[in-house]
């Protein structure tokens, strides 16, 4: 969109973001109602797909025809498709899926970002507001074990996109043991045992996510270099390792709390040994990167944490005796940093 009169500032960035929650709303409505999974690999009319969805034809074909617009389905002269996108990301049955971590956007978060400006009134997250209780969150929306497991596998397709470019960016090849704590599905540590040959790992996270992660391991051939072990890294000891990692763990909590973490890290950890932290890092001046800047405000609105910057990530980590503190960033979801105690 171009605008010619240079008296006035050019609309078009709000104009933008002011559409920008009606675009993921889209998408959200549209993985909600079994569209993609529905068309798989089939090409399907409007028609034939609102009945089986059971949904008002034109209102579906408006559904269909946004989500064309927005590149997540084609369309032909026999109807609907999906593209090598929406068949990767947004069906259940594909093993890169990210439905789960889609409907939890859709159903959880979204809720709770409609109480933002009281988020930011009071500096706490939104949990009673919108739900009515404070948690844990697992208890109230993942009853099954199916909508866990569903869940799990948003988080481990959003896995498989940052974590083989987090485990190249430092050179690992001196450590022995990984271990990725609160590793959920296994994706850090089947990522690093693929890129580092003689590299062993661990997942150690809580028991409802072991079943899935021994069975993640086991398909990516890696059984017998993964050890999933089960435990509560606040509260039970570290299995032993000279490499940990923490992905999209610190940011869900405040200093006190995860000063406690990382000084239980440092202290199991051997002379030499290093902490691998996958976050988005903020810039040093707090202008981005934007998914920093909004994932922050995200752990405003559900959690104690925040995002933070590569020095803030240094004062923490040096703070319980880290030596040695690097940044390196990418343009995926996630940066890494790297800290080495001496």
């Amino acid at each position: 969109m171009m605008y010619q009169d240079l008296s006035i500032p050019d609309p078009t960035i709000v104009l933008d973001h002011l559409e920008a929650f009606r675009r993921s709303k889209t998408m959200f409505a549209a993985v909600d109602l079994g569209v993609f999974d529905e068309l798989g690999e089939k090409t399907i009319s409007s028609e034939v797909l609102a009945a089986q969805l059971h949904c008002h034809e034109p209102s579906l074909r408006l559904l269909l025809e946004s989500c064309v617009g927005l590149g997540l389905l084609k369309r032909t002269t026999e109807g609907f498709q999906n593209t090598d996108v929406s068949r990767a990301y947004l069906c259940s049955d594909s093993p890169r899926r990210m439905t789960g971590y889609i409907q939890y956007s859709n159903h959880v978060m979204w809720k709770m970002w409609a109480h933002l400006e009281d988020a930011i009134r009071e500096g706490t997250h939104r949990w009673k507001q919108t739900f009515g209780f404070d948690g844990p969150i697992f208890s109230h929306f993942f009853r099954t074990p199916e909508a866990m497991e569903e869940f799990l596998m948003g988080m481990h397709g959003f896995g498989m996109i940052t974590s083989p470019r987090i485990v190249e960016l430092f050179d690992l090849s001196r450590y022995r043991v990984l271990c990725d704590l609160g590793g959920a599905t296994g994706h850090l540590a089947i990522a690093a045992c693929h890129r580092y040959p003689t590299l062993a790992a661990k997942v150690f996270d809580l028991p409802h996510a072991l079943d899935l992660a021994r069975r993640m391991t086991r398909e990516a051939g890696l059984s017998d270099r993964i050890e999933i072990v089960g435990g509560d890294f606040f509260v039970d000891p570290l299995p032993e390792a000279d490499l940990y990692a923490l992905g999209r763990i610190v940011h869900d909590w405040d200093e006190p709390k995860i000063r406690i973490l990382l000084q239980k890290i440092y202290d199991a950890l051997p002379k030499g040994g290093a902490l691998l932290i996958g976050e988005k890092v903020l810039w040093e001046n707090r202008s981005g990167p934007r998914w920093a800047q909004m994932q922050s405000l995200n752990m405003l609105v559900c959690t104690e944490g925040k995002e933070r910057s590569g020095a803030e990530y240094a004062q923490l980590l040096r703070g319980v005796g880290f030596s040695q503190v690097a940044v390196s960033r990418t343009q995926v979801p996630l940066d890494a940093v790297l800290a080495i105690k001496s």
